[in-house]
């Protein structure tokens, strides 16, 4: 295929996938901030060590009970997903009614104890984790080789967006969610269990961020501060798509894995900076972000 915009086609397209494999991890874990934020107002700054835990919980289920990816795309969600739940009720649930800085700050705490604790353990250097051969090997475009895995990990993440935007949009237990941010003396007066709501919603965010990780795993090396390198740019994708907004955070978390890639390819040295550069736009025009709420 001839150049676009001076630029060869593989390059060009090979870029559009590295930044829309980024995109697929930054709607991933910005949805799970999102639905945290939006529906217990606690902006839950352990999300990135979440994501790690959910990585090396699949690289701990491989290594020590032989259980492959497949099994890893169930248990590691469902694992950190009750390790949430357990912080949830005996740590978050107490700052509900306290301003949101007292929740960033345990939840800063807690992400730099558990990175600790795993970087202590294991050390700082990746530990790999192989691709499943059912998702080996690549697919000839034309234009160029798209490694299978990474195709994979788009369209699940994908689905996995849509899924959670449904249930919490068109469902009966999303109804009684978002009614609980509003008025949760009303629908704890309908019957509903408020506060264990509040747990398993604490808890669904974790599974997602540690699906994320599980995803993550084969691309890159399993290690302690993976989480930590994402979870400043995720959190630049919440201010951007709106505090709280699910389909801001999914739009936007693609949107500008997009940006980045093409960014890489035109101006390389505004790639790291870029998300920043726009997030700083969009505040001035629009200070709730753009799918938010003033």
């Amino acid at each position: 295929m001839d150049d676009i915009f001076g630029i060869p086609a593989p390059l060009l397209f090979g870029q559009l996938l590295l930044g829309l494999i980024n995109g697929a991890f930054y709607a991933l874990l910005s949805l799970g901030l999102a639905v945290i934020f939006g529906m217990l107002n606690v902006i839950n700054f352990a999300h990135g060590a979440q994501f790690m835990m959910g990585a090396f919980v699949a690289w701990m289920l491989l290594e020590y009970a032989g259980l492959n990816y497949w099994w890893a795309l169930i248990l590691a969600p469902l694992l950190v997903g009750l390790f949430g739940v357990l912080l949830e009720r005996t740590m978050i649930a107490r700052l509900y009614k306290l301003d949101h800085l007292y929740g960033l700050l345990l939840t800063f705490g807690l992400g730099l104890i558990i990175e600790g604790i795993f970087r202590n353990q294991y050390g700082s250097s990746g530990l790999p984790y192989r691709i499943p051969p059912q998702l080996s090997g690549a697919w000839d475009l034309g234009f160029m080789f798209m490694p299978i895995y990474r195709g994979w990990v788009v369209i699940v993440a994908a689905v996995m967006c849509l899924a959670t935007w449904l249930v919490i949009e068109k469902t009966k237990i999303g109804s009684y969610l978002r009614a609980s941010t509003e008025n949760a003396a009303l629908v704890q007066a309908f019957g509903i269990n408020v506060p264990r709501l509040m747990t398993l919603t604490y808890g669904a965010g974790v599974a997602l961020a540690a699906f994320a990780g599980v995803l993550a795993a084969p691309i890159y090396s399993v290690n302690p501060q993976m989480g930590s390198n994402l979870i400043i740019i995720v959190f630049a994708v919440v201010v951007i798509g709106g505090m709280g907004s699910i389909l801001g955070s999914v739009i936007t978390g693609f949107g500008l894995g997009i940006i980045e890639g093409l960014t890489k390819v035109f101006y390389p040295e505004a790639s790291s900076t870029v998300i920043f550069v726009v997030m700083a736009i969009v505040l001035l025009a629009r200070p709730a972000g753009l799918f938010g709420r003033a």
